[in-house]
């Protein structure tokens, strides 16, 4: 029976590497597989899912007005689909996952932010954290040793920002994962 799943961290966590290697084990096996990716994100090039560590793949990039449940329907027979950066889903999209789960018999997994830099769900997280049969925290630690749960976002000064956009594409330049106390103290809380 398949499932939706949902892989959450903070950033800087491997998420993308835990992606890649599933669907690595995937193919290694044969089988056809389906990566998606937002076209927000293209850090690592257009349709590219890349890790820290260095290992990358080919992607179909997704926008908020896909239909991702008719996108997998055409690709029937898969053995799994994949989603990197999933906070960026519509909650629509969310549900046409969980509708080829349903209806097509095909797991999904997603792997994608909880919060973003004000510690507020991104609407796809947050319809993903309703939705999914299986939610997995993928751990990564504060500068304490403590689980980060939280980021900041770095403003160019080097502080914490408090305000802007929900979305701002970045990297260790930007963002920094934190656990609740150290974020709370970045923020002036």
């Amino acid at each position: 029976m398949a499932k939706l799943f949902l892989h959450y961290s903070t950033m800087n966590a491997g998420k993308s590497t835990a992606l890649l290697q599933a669907a690595h084990n995937y193919r290694e096996r044969g089988m056809e597989v389906l990566l998606l990716t937002s076209a927000v994100d293209d850090r690592a090039g257009p349709g590219r899912i890349a890790s820290r560590i260095g290992i990358s793949s080919a992607a179909e990039c997704f926008v908020p007005e896909d239909d991702l449940f008719h996108r997998i329907a055409e690709r029937a027979p898969l053995a799994c689909v994949f989603v990197d950066e999933a906070q960026f889903l519509t909650a629509q999209q969310a549900w046409q996952l969980a509708r080829a789960v349903d209806d097509l018999d095909i797991p999904v997994m997603c792997y994608g932010l909880r919060t973003d830099f004000r510690g507020d769900l991104f609407p796809g997280s947050a319809a993903l954290l309703a939705l999914a049969d299986e939610i997995r925290e993928v751990r990564t630690v504060c500068h304490c040793g403590r689980k980060a749960t939280m980021v900041v976002r770095l403003g160019p000064d080097g502080a914490a920002a408090r305000e802007g956009s929900q979305v701002q594409i970045g990297g260790n330049e930007s963002y920094v994962s934190l656990c609740r106390r150290h974020w709370r103290a970045a923020m002036g809380d």
